[in-house]
């Protein structure tokens, strides 16, 4: 059974249709998230250190392609949305601090975004939304999604290359390293998270019920 895998991997990964359908999953990963565009490139980069096909190179560049064009049919979709999403009550507050970040340090937000289960996403369809400026956003995400399909390819290509002769355990050792640098991402971003302490609130309350005894 396992072998039967194997194989129709090894025969997918040496066919030239491998680059357009890493390109087409990239795309759609833009806007689709649940479809498994980085899986994908890390197979990749697993087969190209173990077998040779496909080129590296080749799985950087399409990856890369296909999650810039991706992005960009999210953020024109979000483009599309701006009104109706700006006219919501509850969206007005959410937009205005959403501009001043993006204003801040937009370009910081999308590249960290492609690291973040559900950011990239979520980033491309706000800037977007917000109508970034489309010039400066086509810039940042050039750079998030080159690093990106770079990042995945070379996980994979390490993975493969520390068991050339089993594409199964590099392929688990690749994936690992992408599911520890995401929770290692989760687990910073947590630690970073500002949090409200709640004596300081509960000490205004109590002097302010001191003061109107008082009164």
């Amino acid at each position: 059974m396992t072998q039967a895998i194997l194989d129709t991997l090894h025969d997918a990964m040496a066919s030239p249709w491998i680059y357009p359908a890493l390109f087409a999953l990239a795309l759609l990963d833009g806007f689709f998230p649940v479809v498994p565009a980085e899986t994908s490139v890390i197979t990749a980069g697993v087969f190209a250190a173990a077998t040779g096909a496909p080129d590296l190179p080749l799985i950087v560049a399409t990856a890369a392609l296909g999650a810039f064009a991706g992005d960009h049919v999210s953020y024109a979709v979000g483009r599309g949305a701006n009104n109706r999403l700006r006219n919501g009550r509850r969206s007005r507050r959410t937009f205005a601090w959403a501009e001043r970040a993006l204003a801040e340090r937009g370009g910081l937000i999308l590249v960290v975004a492609r690291y973040i289960p559900g950011g990239r996403t979520a980033c491309t369809l706000t800037m977007g939304a917000v109508a970034y400026p489309r010039r400066s956003f086509a810039l940042f995400d050039a750079v998030a999604a080159l690093s990106w399909a770079l990042y995945s390819g070379l996980i994979g290509y390490v993975g493969g290359a520390a068991f050339e002769n089993d594409p199964v355990k590099g392929l688990l050792l690749g994936l690992g390293i992408a599911v520890t640098i995401t929770a290692a991402v989760e687990v910073v971003r947590y630690l970073r998270r500002p949090r409200v302490p709640a004596e300081p609130q509960a000490s205004l309350v109590t002097s302010g019920d001191r003061l109107r005894r008082r009164s």
